[in-house]
């Protein structure tokens, strides 16, 4: 019979030269994922101010199409901030500076 705790989380933290890496693979991740994010909505924000005080009626369309990719990379962006702050938050409980899940350091 199998006496491990299944719902203690464990974590993995990547080590190199016997100091902890900072940030962790996982945060440079999430933070690359983000800057990438943040381009993308620059552009479209440009695109949508040249659209809107020089499009023809027609376009109308397009400045839509803009806002629903905007609305898309939002969500994108708040799912990535999630993971980025799980593994600030798993990076500190690895270094002991924050109490892990049922009060483990």
């Amino acid at each position: 019979m199998d006496t491990t705790d299944s719902s203690k989380k464990t974590f993995s933290f990547p080590v190199y030269g016997g100091k902890p890496k900072v940030p962790s693979d996982k945060e440079t991740e999430a933070l690359a994922a983000m800057k990438a994010i943040k381009e993308k909505v620059r552009d479209l924000k440009d695109r949508r101010a040249v659209m809107a005080t020089s499009a023809p009626d027609g376009e109308a369309g397009d400045i839509e199409s803009i806002e629903k990719e905007l609305a898309r990379l939002k969500a994108d962006w708040e799912m990535w901030e999630e993971k980025r702050s799980a593994a600030a938050r798993e990076r500190m409980i690895l270094l002991g500076h924050e109490e892990g899940p049922a009060g483990e350091a």
